[in-house]
């Protein structure tokens, strides 16, 4: 790594930081400009955040006038303007029937680390200051703060940083039976249940079944149930919230990413009203506050957006979008001989890919594939044993067609590294070949 090179980025390895082809200079529309002259069309929506694109001027133009009237304003120990009206707009949008307060975070993961203050205290009030576990599930993702870390469902070295999940436990995605153990068990322990009803690592999508398991065992148990919708909200998987398509709503909804196009560090915590009573009490108070959660330019940001929505439709647009990504997977799975399969939802995807022995792609080979899709011309995430897509709601036909076309270029190029690899075992690996 260069003695110049100030940046500590987050998971890039040493021997790719300060490489101008990563360095990103500009967004517009959906590419993505690099130092070393590139344009990329961006096959992520940035972190799967930028579901209108890059550079959306009526969010732009809101943000701005936000900074200027009012640059900032706290919710620690005060109220403001702007955010009573980003919260009553957040609960309209997740359904005031059922919805009636709000809490602001500046991340997806602060959010659940707040998550986990509002189940526990939730059931102390009620009587109940046992429940302080709170479950997740396997691969499932919500953050490298050190509550929701604790909290990932992924191995990514947890003990290492000693990340304390002695109140944490998890479970098999769509097993019915474990989580119906794990509550036989320690149902009296438990305060929360929280899924992402897709896990963003993988794209695994919650079954029908297990989720009316989970609502079954919330009645039976009387834990909270939540949707960390960080990575589904804001029609990312064909309706505005994954979880509007559950037969009944979840306690708690965690909204970041979509929620301000990406523009801002922001987050939610929508609370039912039924949760939200129990901190009515004079003098109840969660210890819970972020210096920039609510501030008026992350308000403006929340409100242009829902705004942007409505004007595009893009929720239309992006189920639109969604069945027209299905032909062209289901094309590339008959194509492709390492692609075995596709999962996800909406236009939250991924492909999965296999080595030449038919086992599932090494961990390692991952990024390769990533680097070969990327010199193809087009940017694309790491998964489990896959790629995943997640493009603009946006998107044109022309420019899912051009996503396709780079991610079969890229594929192929990889293949044939392997091939070579394999013909020439001892031979060192280029330097561009790497993720």
């Amino acid at each position: 790594m260069s003695t110049r090179q100030a940046l500590w980025p987050s998971l890039l390895p040493p021997e790719l930081q300060g490489d101008d082809s990563l360095c990103a200079v500009s967004a517009e529309g959906v590419r993505v400009r690099f130092a070393d002259g590139r344009e990329l069309l961006c096959g992520t929506s940035g972190l799967w955040n930028c579901n209108l694109g890059y550079g959306n001027p009526a969010i732009a133009d809101a943000v701005a006038t936000a900074l200027r009237e009012a640059s900032y304003l706290t919710l620690f120990r005060y109220e403001s303007a702007c955010a009573r009206q980003a919260a009553d707009a957040l609960v309209d949008l997740c359904g005031a029937e059922h919805y009636g307060r709000v809490l602001f975070s500046t991340s997806g993961g602060a959010a659940n680390d707040l998550v986990m203050k509002v189940a526990r205290l939730y059931h102390a009030l009620r009587g109940e200051p046992r429940r302080k576990v709170v479950v997740g599930l396997r691969g499932g993702y919500h953050g490298l703060t050190f509550g929701s870390f604790a909290l990932t469902g992924e191995d990514l070295g947890q003990p290492v940083y000693g990340v304390d999940q002695r109140l944490v436990r998890h479970v098999t995605p769509n097993d019915t039976a474990e989580l119906a153990t794990l509550l036989g068990r320690q149902a009296d322990r438990i305060a929360a249940v929280v899924v992402e009803p897709v896990l963003g690592s993988g794209a695994i999508p919650l079954e029908a079944e297990y989720v009316a398991e989970l609502l079954r065992l919330r009645e039976e148990h009387g834990f909270l149930l939540v949707a960390d919708e960080v990575a589904t909200g804001f029609g990312r998987t064909g309706s505005l919230f994954a979880s509007q398509r559950w037969p009944e709503p979840p306690d708690l909804l965690v909204a970041s990413k979509g929620l301000t196009n990406g523009t801002m560090a922001a987050a939610t915590v929508v609370v039912s009203r039924g949760v939200a009573a129990a901190f009515d009490g004079p003098g109840t108070v969660l210890t819970h506050g972020e210096t920039q959660a609510g501030a008026p330019a992350t308000c403006a940001a929340i409100l242009a957006t829902i705004e942007e929505m409505r004007r595009l439709d893009a929720v239309a647009l992006g189920r639109n979008l969604a069945e027209r990504l299905d032909r062209e997977l289901e094309s590339l799975v008959a194509e492709r001989p390492e692609v075995t399969g596709t999962t996800g939802v909406g236009c939250f995807r991924a492909v999965r890919l296999a080595g030449p022995d038919g086992a599932p792609l090494p961990h390692a080979e991952v990024p390769k594939v990533v680097a070969a899709i990327r010199e193809a011309g087009a940017i694309v995430h790491p998964g489990p044993h896959c790629v995943q897509l997640f493009p603009a709601l946006t998107y044109t036909e022309a420019d899912l067609a051009e996503l396709m076309e780079r991610v079969r270029a890229g594929l192929a190029a990889h293949a044939a590294g392997l091939a070579a690899r394999a013909a020439a075992p001892d031979r060192p690996v280029p330097s561009g070949a790497r993720g």
